[in-house]
């Protein structure tokens, strides 16, 4: 029987909640906290202890999509965790078959399976004796309870189904859960992560690098991620906004459903292009974003067509300089429905641009502010069907801007969101909403003109008397 003696040793010091982990026999456990305390590598190792200790144990590993796990959740795993028993032959990895998931498979006769909610399909039809959720709040309550289902494996003396996340909204459905007592919350604080701070209180060098970061950080992206609280923006605009309903994974968007791209204009500030898709049903789905700092228009333009357009017949030029996209004797053609409008800002030179390298028309867009948000607003509620009627894809954005990301600033549209607030005017009695905060709002602005298109332009206007 192999045992956690059999493991060349490797040194880990649980700390705060995340000792507490290895503790807590409750059947839901939540560790929250701000980002960078440890949560997921505590409860990694125990999920790991506890496969080496007790053979024929099962466990499973899940976020919401497999390519988010297989990129974060899994590194850790390999390179912080089991490292030295992958590298002993104690775990191995098992790439999965048309029966079982994919997983790490211990000598013992444990296993450790792996997925992503996008695909249940193997992942769920297997039994467990704990089930760990990493970056939970991006499921949903019914995620989350039909993993409980699946807790019933039985080698264990218990059975537990673990979360672990960064806080969200002061309602959401986690946080709801804990504060009723059906789920119990662990707080995790940075003291926690022996990576970043001594056991005396100091900062290590790497942790004094990582909170650097932290302290860029403005308004709730601050409460939540360095603070750790679960946080609204003060004055949130868009309150009904859950990255659990709203945010859906990519999918094959079919051929008849009508395309529409808004255009925000920007240099310094972000350029923001959104392509948007229209099922038969009017719902919006954000498939597409370019969201990027310090390019010309034209440039913009071209990323743009490289993004839509393949070249199907090149004229075979060898030079090593030769761009199909730029080579009018290459014929191209577009690779999706080309967009049934280009609603853009009404910067007038910028337009001429983008509609001179796309050699598409452009229209303005309907810019008054208090409607459009209040159409937002409607689309982003729940409907009786139980799905909002707007959407963003997980994966939209076509390529990070860099200095962005280093600023902590937004980086696409769905990081706007929770942080696009009423601006409150000196003199304004009672802080009444007004306008938006004219800061960080250009994808917002985007998806404004997107909705109001749909929803405004060609209303009849009353006025009552």
């Amino acid at each position: 029987m192999t045992t956690a003696a059999d493991v060349s040793v490797v040194r880990y010091e649980p700390r705060g909640a995340a000792h507490e982990v290895f503790k807590a026999r409750d059947s839901e456990l939540v560790i929250a906290g701000p980002a960078g305390t440890g949560k997921s590598l505590a409860c990694l190792w125990r999920l790991h202890l506890c496969a080496l200790n007790n053979p024929g144990t099962r466990f499973l590993i899940v976020r919401k999509t497999a390519v988010s796990l297989g990129s974060t959740t899994l590194v850790t795993y390999e390179e912080k965790v089991a490292k030295a028993a992958l590298a002993g032959g104690i775990v191995s990895w098992f790439g999965g078959s048309t029966r079982e998931a994919p997983g790490y498979r211990y000598s013992n006769g444990s296993k450790i399976n792996v997925g992503g909610l996008d695909k249940p399909e193997k992942i769920m039809s297997a039994e467990y004796d704990i089930v760990f959720a990493d970056e939970a709040t991006e499921l949903t309550i019914d995620d989350w309870e039909a993993i409980g289902t699946r807790l019933r494996n039985g080698v264990l003396a218990w059975q537990q189904q673990i979360a672990a996340c960064n806080p969200s909204y002061p309602k959401h459905w986690i946080k709801q859960r804990c504060d009723q007592g059906s789920a119990r919350m662990l707080l995790s604080r940075h003291r926690d992560n022996p990576a970043y701070v001594n056991a005396d209180g100091t900062f290590t060098a790497k942790g004094r690098d990582y909170f650097a970061k932290l302290d860029n950080l403005t308004g709730v992206r601050r409460l939540r991620l360095k603070d750790g609280k679960w946080a609204a923006a003060e004055g949130q605009i868009y309150e009904t906004w859950d990255d659990a309903v709203h945010l859906v994974d990519a999918f094959r968007i079919p051929e008849t459903w009508t395309r529409w791209w808004t255009v925000d204009f920007g240099y310094t500030n972000p350029f923001v292009l959104q392509c948007w898709a229209e099922d038969p049903d009017g719902r919006l789905f954000l498939y597409r974003e370019i969201y990027h700092t310090r390019r010309l228009v034209e440039d913009h333009a071209k990323q743009i067509l490289r993004v839509v357009r393949r070249c199907v017949e090149c004229c075979k030029v060898k030079r090593a300089d030769h761009d199909c996209q730029d080579c009018k004797e290459c014929r191209l053609e577009w690779t999706e429905p080309q967009p049934r409008s280009i609603l853009c800002d009404h910067d007038a030179e910028d337009r001429a641009t983008l509609e001179r390298k796309l050699e598409l028309s452009t229209r303005p867009a309907h810019k008054t502010v208090s409607d459009g948000i209040q159409s937002v607003q409607s689309r982003l509620k729940v409907q009786p069907d139980g799905r909002p009627r707007l959407f963003i894809c997980r994966d939209a954005l076509v390529e990070r801007d860099a200095e962005l990301d280093a600023a902590s600033l937004p980086t696409c549209t769905a990081d706007e969101v929770t942080g696009y607030v009423w601006a409150v005017k000196p003199g304004n009695k009672g802080g009444l909403k007004e306008e938006p905060l004219k800061e960080n709002d250009h994808g917002c602005d985007a998806m404004r003109y997107m909705v109001a298109a749909r929803d405004l332009v060609g209303r009849t206007r009353v006025r009552w008397l």
